[in-house]
């Protein structure tokens, strides 16, 4: 199997656009109440920052850059793309009866942000990319470990409305994924000048596996926290077993009251 190479290229346009929506959908989500989410967003791009910066540059030496500081480059990426995939993640764990709304909005800055900013920010000046190969093994066991044991505890759990809903995880990791792959990848942002059919395998290899890996885990720190804790930080009046929270988060409907 040949090197599979993440690349984007873009101008410094692109990167202003984009921290001016991270402001504006913060500024929505706080309007509307949701503490934890921004919170779980925040800390998502800090840890998406620890990762890509210490463990793909430092530790794997994958990364490389023309034309921009790596550090602030890496650092506007994770905090962008770790606060709204992490932010997007905990509103489809949670069902939030504003979920379409919040998905087209995600969804049409990915489409329509590289537009605005090849007409507006001129040609792309920075162009970054990674190498996979050094890690993407130790991705794969991350994601075979993680859905291994939800299916192992749906295995021993008699209960069909305590059981872990493995499709809706995996719709949620692919989807997530594959809709920022394809947002840069119609906006000439990831992999330009690749062949067509590099271009289709990093697209499918990356929302297979990338997001994917941590959605078990994900939905594990989901489930304990909300077990105990409201939207709004608060403490619940009545707290629940992760069991019974499960339970509760697989009765819970998008678009319910």
């Amino acid at each position: 199997m040949t090197e599979l190479i993440a690349k984007r290229q873009f101008s410094a346009m692109y990167i202003w656009l984009d921290l001016a929506f991270l402001a504006v959908l913060a500024a929505l989500l706080l309007y509307r109440r949701k503490y934890a989410t921004v919170l779980v967003g925040l800390l998502a791009g800090v840890l998406y920052m620890l990762v890509d910066y210490g463990i793909f540059h430092l530790v794997c030496h994958s990364r490389s850059i023309q034309g921009g500081s790596l550090f602030w480059v890496l650092l506007w990426m994770s905090m962008s793309y770790g606060f709204t995939n992490f932010v997007w993640i905990w509103l489809w764990l949670s069902r939030d009866r504003h979920l379409f709304e919040w998905s087209a909005l995600i969804l049409l800055w990915w489409f329509c942000c590289p537009l605005l900013a090849e007409t507006f920010g001129g040609e792309a000046t920075i162009v970054i990319q990674r190498t996979t190969g050094a890690y993407h093994g130790y991705m794969a066991l991350i994601l075979f470990a993680g859905y291994l044991g939800a299916i192992v505890y749906n295995l021993a759990q008699g209960q069909r409305c305590r059981r872990v809903s493995l499709p809706w995880l995996l719709a949620i990791g692919i989807l997530v994924q594959l809709g920022w792959e394809a947002g840069l990848l119609l906006g000439g942002i990831r992999s330009a000048g690749f062949a067509p059919a590099e271009q289709l395998r990093t697209l499918l290899v990356n929302s297979l596996l990338e997001t994917n890996l941590g959605m078990p885990y994900i939905y594990l720190i989901f489930i304990a926290f909300t077990a105990k804790r409201t939207e709004q930080l608060r403490r619940r009046s009545h707290p629940l077993t992760l069991a019974g929270r499960i339970e509760e988060n697989n009765a819970e409907r998008v678009r319910g009251s």
